[in-house]
């Protein structure tokens, strides 16, 4: 287990910046600036703040090339193949932009052991060996005790369990460290903390801090992998991505045993949801994969299905190194309840096959689970 900085966390290094002065360095880079960090073999985190700039537009496709390189040097020509397993879409909070939202009159569903073990069967037809456990944040009925039994549920079936569930506390990220959670995901959706509570009017997501600190409590448990992101499309994504990759920065420097990951969740339709503040489009999300890969080799890059099948297509060899296929985004959505209420609207419907598929067609190689490189279902 990891003990440095015990008595610290992010909260400390993120009230040093102002999202103001952020937002307006961002927008003042020059062209410069960009070519300064370009011309760079490590770059910092203001060197991060110049390559998410509209002033590093003009340079995307060498960004791009430069991409598609570093990412080949570090981790080869592989893309890791997961899935989600939606287990429930009970959930205690409201939030403006989620299907799940407990404002929502929609019948919930938490799968039963049974259940699990047919979406589980489902998955493993599919050829999956990495299951990403999901659920809405119901702190009484799908709690650490409910997350627990599912791990035993499925363990046996797959090499490699992540989770995205509500925030936990230390105590109980070391007992599903324990039962053998390999990564946990959890997004702060905006940094923007004076319009946080717009979003999150209800419930213990509304809890900004708390929700901040959630990955100094994953790294103090000793978990192998940490997930962040921001959901894009609630504020200005220059400096959501901004304050992400800070935080970022701060976990490898204090948890530097953990491997860390960042996803680019753009804002779907979903049931009783209100749309976008910020419009992002392909060409923006293509310049912030490659200003993470250009700052942070190490960094694991995931592309889901809320991603439409063209970008999905092309984005394969610009810093990606994992992605979801044939996802379902609702409890049961395999085969136990395929009718429940999505979460979101899944962009890139294609199977786990034809995803496969279009990898090797890209010249690389679908690996199903994180350590064995050479491992392959398909024959």
């Amino acid at each position: 287990m990891q003990k440095k900085n015990t008595m610290t966390t992010f909260k400390s290094t993120f009230e040093k910046y102002n999202w103001d002065e952020i937002q307006s360095k961002i927008y003042a880079s020059t062209s410069k600036q960009v070519e300064q960090a370009l011309a760079k073999s490590k770059r910092d985190i203001d060197d991060f703040l110049a390559l998410i700039s509209p002033a590093a537009q003009p340079y995307l496709e060498e960004m791009a090339q430069l991409t598609h390189k570093l990412t080949k040097k570090r981790f080869g020509k592989t893309i890791q193949m997961y899935a989600p397993l939606y287990v429930s879409n009970e959930c205690q909070n409201i939030c403006t932009y989620c299907g799940f939202s407990l404002d929502n009159k929609i019948k919930r569903k938490t799968l039963m052991d049974f259940e699990i073990k047919l979406e589980v069967a489902a998955l493993k037809e599919a050829g999956f060996d990495h299951v990403l456990l999901v659920a809405g944040e119901a702190n009484y009925t799908v709690n650490i005790n409910y997350f627990l039994n599912a791990i035993d549920v499925i363990k046996d079936q797959f090499s490699i369990i992540s989770i995205e569930v509500q925030p936990l506390s230390q105590e109980e990220y070391e007992r599903l460290h324990k039962a053998g959670v390999y990564s946990v995901l959890v997004y702060q959706e905006t940094y923007h903390q004076d319009v946080y509570k717009k979003y999150h009017t209800k419930g213990k997501k509304s809890n900004f801090d708390f929700r901040l600190d959630t990955p100094d409590r994953i790294g103090k448990a000793g978990i192998h992998k940490i997930g962040l992101g921001v959901l894009l499309g609630l504020e200005d994504w220059r400096t959501d991505s901004f304050f992400n990759a800070l935080h970022l920065d701060y976990l490898q420097k204090t948890y530097w045993q953990t491997k860390y990951s960042v996803s680019f969740p753009r804002l779907r339709p979903a049931e009783g949801t209100v749309p976008p503040n910020f419009i992002m489009d392909d060409r923006d999300l293509t310049q912030l994969i490659c200003a993470y890969r250009l700052w942070n080799e190490d960094l694991e890059i995931s592309i889901s299905t809320r991603e439409n099948e063209n970008f999905r297509n092309n984005i394969i060899p610009i810093g990606t190194t994992s992605m979801s296929a044939g996802s379902k985004t609702n409890p049961g959505g395999y085969v136990v309840d395929p009718q429940s209420l999505e979460q979101f609207e899944i962009s890139d419907e294609r199977s786990a096959l034809e995803i496969a598929t279009l990898i090797s067609n890209s010249g690389y190689e679908p690996v199903w689970k994180d350590w064995d490189k050479n491992f392959r279902r398909m024959s």
